[in-house]
């Protein structure tokens, strides 16, 4: 049974369990477990990261830990008991694992690898915590680096800033919001900046000399030097070096390494220097030859300079290699560092180009014990300390040191009866007051240790040395007295055994009688000479006789008068020992009675240094002195404290304060002081209204602070000594005091007066005492002295009055106080607060430290969940509100509104204040309870003010919406933000219903309102979806989901609007639409509904909904762009809003909008998934396309659609689609018009005219035709172009494009176009976008782009399709599977253009665009027997299956693919396919004839070949077949309906045989000498193959010309030649011979023949595909002998063109490979000719006798409807083709102009275009060719469906507009005109050649993508659908074709050949955009 459990509730897993018995949860180690309920070893509960999901788990799986229940039952909350940080380190460290790996994949590996480095040192100091060994040092340490390193991680990560307080976590709940922000601004501000250090230290490290005349052992001094002042800043470091220039003692790290300590910011500058001198020890000379001497003695070196600034930089400790220098002459030597810094070069030079001294140098920041924390590592390997030389510019009382520094200076010394000068050496002894030596109290300098003796260095042969050596006697203080130092003067003989002879001493005693220490200075030593062997042990003996010059009694002439002295500098660092006399004569004032006057006078004269040494006894001296007499002494020892109190004030003695303070409380004894102090003190203030001079009083006041401390503490120890005598006495002293400070406050002073000053003075210590006054008296006492001093200040503002800033301080640091903390005195300084706080910020004055003491104030006051102080805190809470809750809104509005400072630390204030505002705003709000709003809003005397409020309030809260608000990271403190606007905004909404509704509405109110809560609702910050699981779920127990909160409130709201929800239709659509988007599903059900009612309020209103329709849909494109919305909300959008309106009267018009809407959003949807970053750009080309045209077609948005125009533009340049580029960017050029109409800035264009914005969208789309290789759509707009600058006379501008559109024919005649291949894409399945889903596409493939890549191609744009192996219309359950399947083949196209392509004399090169360009039809072929297949002869029943698409847009166009409109399927009988073979052979045949007479082949192999695949074919039983198979009496009895094509395949047989024979004559010409065995062959087989077919003699209509037919299918030759041709080759025009192909293998007579020449000719395949020819169905299938099964019989699909040197077999497999072998598809590649609806029947093209190489065309003629202009996918729109009498359509390439001819009339145009009324009906009325001497006018026609819009707009309407197109009409010859013209217009100012010629006006729409043009009098262009020119010029004859009916001839006055195409002119739709 299951049972609660009571304590188990918290667990961590310990190892992974997988969940796999009934109810099981999975569970992987480590995650953390809330444990609900317990049942024999298996506990049920949950994991913490996924509450939702509940299970069982097995208890031994699980480690408990202690936890404790909040909320307990049904929505408990555990929390595991353990240190907080623990707790959050634990949580971040597990949102850290799964961010840490996504680093890894995102290739972050710096940080990947940093962040696993810190994880890992966090885990172990989590270890050191939960063990609970530390300290409770070390544990704060431990906390302090695991804090920071989370602080770190989350910044790294950018997660959200934690506030913190002593390392845990702070509950925002649980503090103030002010309180709050300071943490996190603390927080912050640490994480921004770091507080420059005011103390320094200097790190060195000795590693060697590295000189070439070493030898020697060395003495390396450094110290720092001030080059301003020329002084030494340090005491000296002393390193030994041995003889390799190394430290001698290299285990002792101390005596290599030195801190150069406590140096201040000021020393850290560039003249400030590191000097190092150098000595050596060994003999006098550095070059001297080792003699017999063994003395050594100290000698110069050589010195280095290095400033300190140059370190600044370097952070590390970087290694410096410093340059050693030596001095010219050795007397220099002690300036030798100055020579180096001034640059004096002739002093010195360097000691050798190799000499150097390695150190390492690094400065340190921040004070010493910081250091030790942070470089433990330095400290404890060992580091010598090396001091400033006096002390730092901070003292730390208890600081102990007594050093005297004593500076050889220099000596002046007689020869001594010598020749040359002395060598001197110095020996300086330390001696006690017994004239001992004291051992070890002599030190060179750190690093080494003391010695009990020093020798100074020997300067060679100079009787005026200068040492300049420092030496440091650390002696201790009580061994001063009584010391001296005795310094002895030896010659260093160079000879005599190198002895060193005493001839001297000085000595110097260190204290003298009085107690004074040596003074600081320098001092002239007397040099007392002695023989060499004196003794000196007995110091008594020259003790008594004089030391010093300048103490030399004047009648001692003797000893003044000797040129010998030495000379040295004395400094004493003592905090014990003082050499000042005055402060001597004051401590022993008992002595001296008479001097008390004078030593209190010169006390302010003494060194603040000194005072501080002897603090507290120069206070006991002070109350001495006013004890015994205060009537004599009482000011002089009052001015005296003051000096003291306010020396403590300066920095450099600042910590000298708690000195003091002890002092007060421990040592103070002056019980009766007390009276004195407050006489004095009182006699200062009374005499400041009349003081001249202020200076001494303002003095007094500074030092009121510790006054007030001796005086409260005098009386405390009187009131102890004597029971509390005299009380009200002193309490009388007190208050008649304050009256005095009062009176002198109250004193009124403009601008900066002294008293002003004075006042100033006061105020900024008051505070100050309040401390004080509370030890004696009571809270409510002092807090009345507060308010009434405070509110004596003068209350008359003036601006500039510094007095003011200082009022606020005082305010600011009351508030700070302790005082104001109690609540019984806050309640009496809150209004004095208030007011002053008022008054400042009415005026926007001083509002950093109004924020302060407002953040202050709120941070106090806590809401008590019970207790006494819940009425106070009300009480409190009401004061501010009605004080500064209004002026608090205006604050914020106002410096939210300012324009921020530019200075950094100008703007950090201006957020500063800012923020500290806002927080005020929020700590105030959270304050009010319900009983507060109540009274805030009756508090408003009208409405006007409530409104005012209102909209301050909601705007202020926009502010705090807003994202810069805060920092980023900053998610806590948006949070408590967000809670406190939703729960004001709670309260106030009723203030709204009750007071702005009905009669009384206010539309600005409401409007305020709504716009806050969506912006509220749509905050990042709530977006809980975007968090992880840990964060959302604290966010929802803390404050639950906000936006539901706010959108049931707006719904709420909504409901209670009425009627006057009309003014928000449609303004709130957008804001609410944006609402429904976020998402959050109930959000969503609640805000859904919205819209219906919209809906039925608009529909109320107008009748009809189209504002919200055309409003929801422009919002829409907007928002899902940005990444907002989903497939679920289109779904809940649908159902919702269907479910709604279902009762109402409008529902038929409702389901067409919520139709509409929701198919918008599925391909918002597709667009947006496919533009992320990684997709293919042909899964975003199609996704574009889809949009673009539902906007156009569905939504008539234009400047959407031109938007979509742009984009689709932009993806087809990226993917280098250049023609379908073009064509997209044709879309918005056709809808703008050759006009001067000004055109507004729009996307990426200018403001311009449309004339300018059309021309430069012609250039654009010229240039990328040119690109794409389509010249011949870029000639057309060339045209049009150059019209329009020919109109304007712009005959530069003409002449350049005349030069583009022939270089565009050049590059048609010259440049190589590759062929593309066509592929029929199926897209099955629901897991594809709505755009593609279960439908079928015609792709253009890439060039070189076979089926193999293509099929890649798209498996790698779908990664999850699954390929189909079969061509066969999938059924229903794959259209509705889940999963994605690809059904891919090759398709061949079939060209429209059949006229051009079958038109003699039109070279490849032209006849390939036709191919390939404008397909709106594909075929696919798959052959099949139908009955019982005949093994003998398999053709009785081979028939093909021919599947024709039909697109709904032509390709190419503005996408690479379209979708498929219509399917057609056709079998196409055994004897139709018989007809098809021969035919396409035969014109095989033709083609390499004529190319082999006209030389344009190089050589004759494919002749060859091809004649041998034919006649050996038949030969061994090709035709023969055919011939039993059709021409039998079984099958004509059976079939009489195939009598015709009986005929006509028997017609074919003998044309072939008579081009066979002919071949042969013309094979026989130029066939090669080696060929002709082969030749003999072909002649010998041809008459067998003859005599097989019966023929004996050709019919004539053979005879007449065998040969001349049109060559003109898309897979035939490309330049082919229309000669009259002869076996001699009779006619040759020269055209350009192409290489042979050797491509024939799979011939349509036999494939074993052909096999053979192939192994004859080799394979070869010319690189342009000239004969690029693909075998129909049956090709393979010919020869009785070598006949496959269907299965096998598949021709080569059209994919195969072009692979070089590619076999058969090879083509066929590669592109079936996708396919089962038992359906690969079968594509015959010859393309089909038009269907019925499009071509004329074949027997009526040319002569009808003629076999052609199309026979399916029979069907009558139709002319296919034009649809509107804007349909672009939704019908095809087909090609309108003119007919003659015959019913011919015709299509003729783009030709040259025609030579001018004809009247100069011809050339004109009109200027002006002229309106025409518009056609109501689409009208059928055939093209037309004009006159060429007619003028034209250009025009427009549409009647295409429109959008709305406006001019101002900017957006054009595509309003319904008919302009006519007006031109001259001639009919055509014949009998029968194409139509009822209206009467002629007359034009203004055209010319007409005929006056009886009517005007023609024509209705047609045009297709979409066209390309077009007007008035231009050319030759009329074959074009496509998309690219026509209405023609003006008839095309020249052609050469007729031999034995072909004319129909007409070419005439020359003007009449139009009826065969030749007139396209229509096309109108086009004019933007304004």
């Amino acid at each position: 049974m299951w049972i609660p459990t009571e304590h188990e509730k918290y667990g961590v897993v310990l190892a992974s369990f997988r969940g796999t018995v009934q109810h099981g949860l999975p569970l992987e180690i480590g995650d953390t477990v809330q444990i609900l309920e317990k049942c024999e070893g298996w506990y049920r509960g949950f994991i913490l990261k996924n509450p939702n999901v509940k299970g069982i788990f097995p208890s031994s799986y699980i480690h408990l830990k202690n936890a404790h229940v909040k909320n307990k039952g049904q929505f408990e909350t555990v929390i595991p008991d353990e240190d907080s940080v623990i707790t959050e380190m634990t949580s971040t460290l597990r949102d850290w694992g799964a961010m840490w790996k996504q680093l890894y994949v995102k290739n972050e590996g710096d940080l990947f690898h940093r962040l696993w480095h810190v994880m890992n040192e966090i885990l172990d100091l989590r270890r050191q915590v939960l063990v609970g060994h530390l300290t409770h040092d070390r544990l704060r340490d431990v906390k302090q680096h695991i804090t920071a390193r989370l602080d770190w991680g989350n910044e790294q990560l950018g997660l959200d800033l934690v506030p913190r307080r002593e390392f845990s976590m702070v509950d925002p709940d649980e503090i103030s919001v002010t309180e709050l922000y300071r943490l996190m601004e603390h927080r912050h501000r640490k994480k921004e900046t770091s507080t420059p250090a005011s103390t320094h230290h200097l790190f060195v490290h000795v590693k060697s000399l590295m000189s070439a005349n070493l030898g020697e052992e060395l003495e390396v001094f450094f110290h720092i030097y001030d080059g301003r002042e020329n002084r030494p800043l340090s005491e000296r470091f002393f390193v030994r070096l041995n003889k390799s220039g190394l430290p001698k003692s290299p285990e002792k790290t101390e005596r290599q390494c030195t801190l150069f300590v406590d140096l201040g910011s000021s020393d850290l500058r560039k003249d400030v220097y590191i000097v190092v001198h150098i000595i050596r020890i060994g003999r006098m000379g550095a070059g001297e030859k080792k003699n017999q001497c063994n003395v050594q003695y100290r000698r110069p070196f050589g010195c280095a300079v290095v400033s300190i600034a140059d370190l600044l930089t370097a952070d590390s400790k970087d290694d410096h290699l410093l340059k050693v220098y030596t001095c010219n002459t050795e007397s220099e030597w002690s300036q030798i560092h100055e020579n180096i810094i001034k640059k004096a070069n002739s002093r010195y030079n360097l000691s050798g180009s190799n000499t150097g001294l390695a150190v390492a140098l690094q400065l340190l920041h921040g004070d010493i014990d910081q250091l030790r924390r942070e470089y433990m590592v330095l400290f404890t390997r060992g580091v010598s300390i090396t001091r400033k030389l006096g002390f730092s510019d901070v003292i730390m009382p208890g600081e102990m040191r007594n050093d005297l520094y004593i500076t050889l200076e220099k000596g002046e010394f007689e020869k001594g009866g010598k020749s040359v000068a002395r060598n001197v050496e110095i020996t300086v002894y330390v001696l006690d007051i017994d004239g001992q030596i004291l051992k070890g109290h002599v030190a060179a300098g750190s690093g080494e240790p003391s010695v009990d003796e020093y020798h100074s260095l020997v300067l060679y042969h100079n009787n005026s040395p200068r040492w300049g050596d420092q030496i440091k006697l650390p002696i201790p203080v009580d061994m001063f007295r009584g010391s001296h130092v005795r310094f002895e003067f030896r010659h260093c003989s160079t000879k005599d055994k190198g002895e060193k002879k005493l001839f001297g001493y000085s000595f110097v005693p260190l204290m003298q009688e009085d107690g004074r220490t040596l003074p600081d200075g320098t001092h002239e030593l007397i040099i007392h000479k002695c023989e060499e062997n004196t003794s000196l042990a007995d110091c008594s003996r020259y003790l008594k006789l004089p030391f010093s010059k300048a103490n030399l009694p004047s009648n001692n002439q003797t000893l003044k008068g000797t040129k010998e002295s030495f000379w040295i500098t004395s400094f004493l660092c003592s905090t014990k020992l003082t050499q000042n006399g005055d402060m001597l004569d004051l401590l022993k004032w008992r002595a001296h009675p008479e001097r008390i006057n004078d030593s209190l006078s010169k006390l302010k004269e003494i060194d603040g240094s000194e005072i501080v040494k002897f603090l507290q006894d120069t206070l006991d001296t002070l109350f001495g002195i006013l004890d015994e007499s205060s009537q004599r002494y009482g000011l002089k020892v009052f001015d005296s404290l003051v000096h003291i109190i306010n020396l403590l004030q300066d920095s450099k003695f600042q910590h000298f304060k708690p000195v003091m303070d002890t002092y007060i409380e421990s040592h103070f004894a002056g019980a009766l002081s007390y009276r004195d102090l407050i006489k004095v003190l009182k006699w200062y203030v009374d005499r400041i209204v009349d003081a001249e001079h202020q200076d001494h009083i303002q003095q007094v006041l500074k030092a009121s602070e510790y006054i007030f401390k001796y005086i409260i503490q005098s009386r405390r120890l009187f009131s102890l000594a004597t029971g509390g005598q005299n009380e009200e006495e002193f309490r009388v002293c007190i208050h008649e005091l304050f009256m005095s400070i009062r009176f002198f406050l109250s004193q009124e002073n403009k601008g900066t007066t002294p008293v002003a000053q004075t006042q100033a003075v006061f105020l900024r210590t008051f505070p100050a005492i309040y401390s004080e006054l509370l030890k004696i008296f009571t809270v409510r006492e002092v807090a009345g002295f507060v308010r009434e001093t405070l509110g004596s200040l003068p209350t008359t503002v003036h601006p500039d009055c510094p007095l003011e800033a200082v009022k606020l301080q005082c305010i600011a640091k009351t508030v700070e106080s302790q005082l104001y903390i109690n609540p019984e005195s806050r309640c009496i300084l809150l209004p004095v607060v208030l007011r002053v706080l008022q008054a400042h910020m009415q005026e926007q004055r001083d509002l950093v430290m109004c924020a302060q003491i407002l953040s202050s104030m709120l941070s106090l006051i806590k809401k008590e969940e019970n207790g006494t102080a819940e009425p106070v805190v009300s009480e409190e809470v009401e004061l501010i509100v009605e004080s500064l809750l209004g002026v608090l809104l205006r604050t914020i509005l106002e410096i939210s509104n300012r324009p921020q400072p530019a200075g950094t630390s100008m703007r950090l204030q201006f957020q500063d204040v800012t923020g500290e505002f806002v927080a005020c705003l929020l700590a105030l709000l959270r304050q009010m309870s319900d009983k507060h709003y109540q009274k805030l809003l009756q508090a408003f005397s009208s409405k006007d003010d409530l409104r005012d409020f209102l909209l301050h309030i909601f705007t202020v809260f926009r502010i705090l919406i807003r994202p810069e608000m805060f920092p980023k990271d900053w998610t806590v403190m948006r949070l408590v933000t967000n809670n406190v606007i939703i729960t004001t905004v709670l309260y106030l909404s009723d203030a709204l219903r009750k007071n702005f509704l009905n009669d009384k509405f206010d539309y600005k109110v409401w409007d305020s309102y709504f716009y806050l809560s969506v912006i509220f609702i749509n905050q990042p910050c709530l977006q809980l979806e975007s968090f992880s699981p840990s964060k959302r779920k604290k966010i929802l127990e803390k404050y639950g989901d906000m936006r539901v909160m706010m959108g049931c409130e707006i719904f709420s709201m909504w409901q209670n609007l009425g009627e006057h929800k009309l003014n928000f239709i449609p303004a709130m659509i957008g804001p609410f639409l944006e609402v429904t988007l976020v998402p959050q599903p109930d959000l969503r059900n609640v805000m859904i509904p919205i819209f219906h009612d919209m809906m039925d309020w608009e529909q109320r209103r107008s009748g009809n909904f189209k504002q919200v329709e055309a409003k929801l849909i422009d919002k829409l494109d907007s928002l899902m762009s940005e990444g907002k919305g989903d497939e679920t909300y289109r779904e809940l959008f649908n159902s919702i809003l269907l479910k709604k309106i279902e009762r109402e009267t409008w529902r038929e018009s409702g389901i067409s909008l919520i139709a509409t809407v929701t198919r918008l959003m599925e391909r918002l949807l597709d667009y947006r998934d496919c533009m992320k970053l990684g997709e293919v750009d042909g899964k975003k080309i199609g996704c574009t396309v889809s949009l673009l045209n539902f906007y156009k077609t569905e939504l008539n948005k234009e400047e959407m659609y031109i938007r979509y125009i742009h984009k689709l533009y932009d993806l087809h340049l990226k993917a280098q689609n250049y023609t379908e580029a073009s064509y997209t960017l044709l879309l918005y050029d056709e809808l703008l018009e050759w006009s001067d109409r000004p055109l507004r800035e729009f996307l990426n264009y200018p403001m311009q005219s449309e004339w300018q914005r059309k021309e430069y969208l012609h250039l654009t789309i010229i240039q990328n035709f040119d690109r794409g290789k389509c010249w011949e759509n870029g000639i057309i707009l060339c045209r049009e172009l150059a019209d329009q600058y020919e109109s304007y006379y712009d005959y530069r501008n003409l002449s350049k494009m005349r030069m583009m559109e022939a270089s565009l024919y050049d590059k048609i005649m010259d440049q190589q176009r590759l062929e593309p291949e066509f592929f029929r894409v199926g897209f099955y399945g629901k897991k594809f976008p709505f755009f593609l889903r279960n439908k079928e596409f015609v792709c253009r493939g890439h060039d070189y782009e076979r089926l193999e890549a293509f099929q890649q191609r798209m498996l790698n744009e779908f990664p999850h399709a699954i390929a189909m192996q079969h061509v066969n219309q999938p059924d229903q359950t794959i259209y509705q599977a889940d999963a994605q399947y690809l059904q891919i083949y090759a398709v061949t196209p079939i060209p429209d253009s059949q006229d051009v392509l079958q038109r003699d004399g039109v070279p490849d090169n032209i006849k390939s665009f036709y191919k390939f360009n404008h397909i709106w039809r594909f075929r696919y072929d798959r052959p099949f027997h139908k009955g019982t297949k005949d093994k003998e002869n398999e053709f009785k029943s081979l028939w093909v299956e021919r599947t024709t698409l039909t697109l709904i847009q032509s390709l190419p166009g503005i996408s690479r693919w379209f979708e498929v409109e219509k399917r057609e399927l056709v079998e196409v009988s055994p004897l139709e396919n018989a007809i098809e073979v021969i035919e396409n052979k035969n014109l095989q045949l033709r083609t390499l004839i004529t190319q082999c007479q006209s030389r344009q082949m190089q050589n004759i192999n494919p002749l060859t070949m091809c004649l041998n695949g034919v006649i050996d074919a038949a030969v061994n039983g090709g035709l023969a077949r055919y011939q039993e198979a059709f021409f039998v009496k079984d099958y004509i009895m059976n079939h009489p309906e195939d009598g015709e094509k009986i005929g006509r395949l028997r017609e074919l047989m003998f044309e072939q045989a008579h081009i066979l024979e002919y071949g042969l004559a013309v094979h026989e010409k130029f066939v090669p000498q080696d060929m002709r065995p082969l030749h003999k062959k072909l002649v010998d087989q041809f008459h067998l193959m003859k005599s097989s077919l019966g023929i004996q003699e050709f019919p004539a209509y053979v005879r007449a010309s065998p040969v001349h037919f049109t060559n003109g299918s898309p897979r035939t030759c490309r330049n082919s030649v229309p000669s009259i041709i002869s076996p001699d080759g009779g006619r040759g025009v020269a055209r350009r011979s192409y290489p042979a192909v050797n491509r024939y293998s799979s011939s349509s007579l036999s494939s074993q023949a052909s096999n053979e020449v192939s192994n004859i000719t080799g394979q070869s395949e010319s690189s342009d595909e000239v004969f690029n020819m693909q075998p129909s169905p049956s090709t393979s299938s010919l020869s009785s002998n070598h006949s496959a099964s269907p299965n096998v019989t598949s021709s080569a699909p059209s994919s195969a063109r072009g692979s070089p040197q590619m076999a058969e077999k090879h083509k066929h497999s590669r592109e079936n490979a996708c396919l089962s072998p038992r359906e690969r598809p079968v594509s015959a590649i010859f393309p089909n000719p038009l269907d019925p609806a499009q071509r004329a029947p074949a027997h009526q093209i040319g002569d009808t006798t003629l076999p052609r190489s199309d026979p399916n065309l029979s069907a009558p003629d139709k002319v296919r409807p034009a649809p509107s202009s804007w349909s672009l996918d939704s019908v095809k729109v087909g090609m309108p083709h003119s007919s003659d009498s015959g019913g011919r359509m015709l299509c003729p390439p783009v030709p040259p102009r025609p030579p001018y001819s004809g009247s100069s009339a011809k050339n004109m145009r009109s200027q002006s275009p002229v309106p025409t009324s518009r056609s109501p009906q689409k009208t059928t009325v055939p093209p037309f060719t004009p006159s060429p001497t007619e003028c034209q006018s250009a025009s427009l026609v549409s009647n295409s469906p429109v959008l709305s819009g406006s001019y101002s707009s900017g957006i054009s309407s595509l309003s319904r507009c008919s302009v006519s197109e007006a031109s001259g009409t001639e009919f055509p010859t014949g009998d029968h005109p194409p139509h009822q013209l209206p009467p002629p217009t007359t034009l203004p100012n055209s010319v007409s050649s005929s006056s009886d010629e009517p005007i023609r006006r024509e209705n047609k729409t045009p297709p979409p993508y066209s390309v077009y043009e007007r008035n231009n009098p050319r030759r009329p262009v074959p074009l496509p659908h998309s690219l026509s020119i209405p023609p003006q010029t008839d095309p020249p004859a052609l050469p007729p074709k031999p034995h072909q009916l004319r129909t007409g001839s070419m005439k020359l006055d003007g009449t139009a050949d009826p065969r030749v195409p007139r396209p229509r002119p096309l109108p086009r739709k004019v933007s304004q955009l």
